[in-house]
């Protein structure tokens, strides 16, 4: 219940002191009236849901989240969709234009391609052709041949009328689609792995050495310049030439140094919220370093943290697909994007197709990755709370 003094003539201060107050002096306000809290009429939100509910209205960051489950249900289910394996060679059939049942009857990936050939030769094409895309005349030294360009039925050009390949065919005769969703699945299952290495150890390595500062600061500090100060493709040398070229020697050469980054970030964080007013309060009662840093700083400390998982995921399948893409990478016939866009590229002007696919692959992966972190960045951005 609360009371309100009477007016009470003061001249002056010492008077106010010595005055002996009694029940008379104070009057009720809101004499009858129950008081009571407010209840509120949402439920109570905390850090980690309110960023989930600010991601989710996102659209971009949405979009990005469908467009990574396709590829990752596709790189689970993917190769087992097709009729072949990925290891499967028919040599007689290489490098077939893609072909998809259904498309094909509308002139989209039909199976079909454009060779160049003598108009004298052409009756010898006739039970393929489809069509004389341009006629030209080429000189050959003395003499002036006619030539002409056809579309023909490739499938039916190597006696494979009932076979079908959706991404077409590599230079074995191997099925792309099949070896590109495994190429997938081995590229995301190494650059998760990775990831995972490096946020394990960046984590603990930062919170501890910004923890406890001073000198444990600085001999880890020391440590991780030495780490950096090794180049990644030197050690990566190194360690397919005592290891060989096998995943875990990629995931060992990318988490080599490929935490320190995420190192320096938990430590900035850290040092950030380690002496904020509730952390004290909490060392003050007795809480544990063990509490107090997974329990009070961590959950604060974590967000940016995994806006950079988030880049560095897409970061380092990039790095495989480049170290595969120079013969350092996974080696067939177990495939990966790297490996696919460096077989592919040996035949990118006659079959551009053994490129495109892989390509575009890594392109939305990138791109998806991209969007997801530039939305996870936002939505863990304290500054945006209520907006």
């Amino acid at each position: 219940m609360r009371h309100e003094a009477n007016s009470i003539p003061v001249d002056n201060v010492e008077l106010l002191k010595n005055y002996t107050f009694t029940e008379d002096d104070f009057q009720f306000q809101e004499k009858g009236e129950v008081l009571s809290d407010t209840v509120p009429e949402d439920p109570p939100v905390g850090f980690f849901k309110d960023a989930m509910i600010r991601f989710s209205k996102n659209k971009a960051s949405m979009v990005s989240i469908f467009m990574l489950l396709f590829i990752i249900i596709m790189a689970i289910f993917g190769p087992m969709m097709g009729d072949f394996h990925f290891r499967e060679q028919n040599v007689q059939w290489d490098r077939l234009p893609p072909r998809i049942p259904i498309l094909e009857n509308f002139g989209i990936f039909d199976g079909t391609s454009v060779v160049t050939v003598q108009v004298a030769n052409m009756p010898n094409w006739e039970s393929v052709y489809i069509e004389t895309v341009r006629t030209f005349y080429q000189t050959a030294g003395a003499r002036t041949v006619p030539m002409a360009e056809i579309r023909i039925d490739a499938y039916a050009n190597v006696g494979a009328e009932d076979v079908y390949f959706w991404f077409g065919s590599d230079m074995l005769g191997r099925d792309l689609w099949t070896r590109l969703w495994r190429g997938a699945r081995v590229s995301l299952t190494m650059a998760a792995i990775a990831v995972l290495i490096n946020l394990t150890i960046g984590v603990v390595f930062g919170a501890v050495a910004a923890y406890y500062g001073k000198k444990t600061d600085m001999i880890m500090l020391y440590i991780m310049e030495v780490f950096n100060a090794v180049p990644t493709l030197i050690m990566v040398i190194i360690i397919a030439t005592r290891l060989g070229t096998t995943m875990w020697s990629l995931i060992i050469a990318l988490t080599f140094s490929g935490w320190i980054g995420m190192a320096q970030m938990m430590r900035a964080q850290f040092y950030r919220y380690k002496g904020q007013e509730y952390v004290m309060a909490a060392r003050v009662m007795g809480a544990s370093d063990k509490r107090l840093i997974f329990r009070y700083i961590l959950p604060n400390a974590i967000g940016p943290t995994i806006t950079q998982v988030a880049v560095a995921i897409p970061t380092f399948m990039m790095t495989e697909a480049f170290l595969s893409y120079l013969g350092l990478g996974i080696q067939a016939p177990e495939p990966s994007v790297g490996v696919l866009l460096s077989q592919g590229q040996e035949m990118l002007l006659t079959n551009p197709h053994a490129v495109f696919f892989p390509a575009l692959v890594i392109s939305i992966l990138m791109l998806s990755f991209q969007m997801m972190s530039n939305g996870l960045r936002d939505a863990f951005d304290p500054t945006l709370r209520g907006h």
